[in-house]
């Protein structure tokens, strides 16, 4: 992805030398990888990973000095988040509605939030009750070397998704979603989960349409974003932490579910087919 030197945001709170407790952090409901919503399932950040197999201890921040390496990826977060804020300012002027942009807050090792205290183990999140993606820039490193998700774009697939579930609360979904899972069984929720999921796939989809139209995606972007999708599939994961997998429990899709509703939302660059909800996934 062509990024350098283009505008970067100014929506990013870096909290990573503050032991992740930034201005108006509160403790409060619950966290999870979307935390309000998962968290319903599993019972929190630390069950989470522990279904998933792969939690071995949550930690405290033990202190932090920024690398070279990682100045510059805080520089490619804030200018992918730009860009988020672009076309998500430019469709829903489409909509007749204005885009309220998210915060976005890179911590190290632990952070608290309006949905609750988390540990880095659960990867980035966005949380519905104070509208921010939470990103511990180490996660991009185990993106690449434990699931084998390399390059620029995979990481921007991972920040446009959570802000593609930034979308989905401006946009009611979000509070639908929470509103109807008391009145729905474990395993209906579940299958409820994996489709709000795969919204946010395809809202990064239409993100990344954008942004080739702009002319700053290079050769062999998308596939990067394809295998970072196939990569966070509930069937990869689990079958890399347990040697089996369990679909009754998948919350967010299967890699091939996962990576065919990013590519729609590229190949259409629209909101026509994102109806995850009513389509046979």
């Amino acid at each position: 992805m062509k990024w350098q030197g283009r505008r970067r945001s100014s929506n990013v709170d870096d909290r990573r030398t503050s032991g992740g407790m930034g201005r108006g952090a509160s403790i409060g409901g619950a966290g999870a990888i979307i935390i309000l919503l998962i968290s319903f399932i599993f019972g929190g950040p630390e069950a989470v990973l522990q279904n998933l197999g792969y939690l071995n201890q949550t930690g405290g921040n033990t202190g932090y000095v920024e690398t070279e390496e990682d100045r510059e990826m805080a520089e490619f977060v804030s200018v992918v988040l730009a860009d988020t804020e672009y076309v998500w300012g430019e469709l829903f002027s489409e909509l007749n509605r204005d885009y309220k942009e998210p915060k976005l807050v890179l911590y190290h090792d632990y952070v608290s939030s309006a949905c609750g205290s988390t540990s880095s183990a659960v990867g980035p999140f966005y949380c519905p009750g104070d509208q921010t993606v939470y990103i511990d820039l180490d996660f991009f490193e185990e993106l690449k070397t434990k699931y084998g998700a390399a390059g620029d774009f995979a990481i921007a697939y991972v920040i446009s998704h959570e802000v593609g579930h930034h979308v989905q609360t401006l946009l009611g979904i979000t509070e639908q979603m929470q509103d109807i899972r008391s009145r729905v069984s474990q395993e209906e929720y579940n299958q409820l989960s994996v489709r709000f999921e795969l919204q946010a796939d395809y809202l990064s989809g239409v993100w990344a349409h954008w942004v080739e139209d702009m002319g700053y995606l290079e050769a062999g972007d998308i596939e990067e974003a394809i295998r970072a999708a196939e990569a966070v599939g509930d069937d990869a994961i689990q079958k890399a932490a347990r040697g089996y997998v369990v679909p009754d429990s998948f919350t967010h899709g299967t890699s091939d579910q996962r990576s065919y509703w990013f590519y729609l939302g590229y190949e259409t660059g629209d909101l026509s087919n994102w109806d995850t909800f009513s389509s046979d996934i």
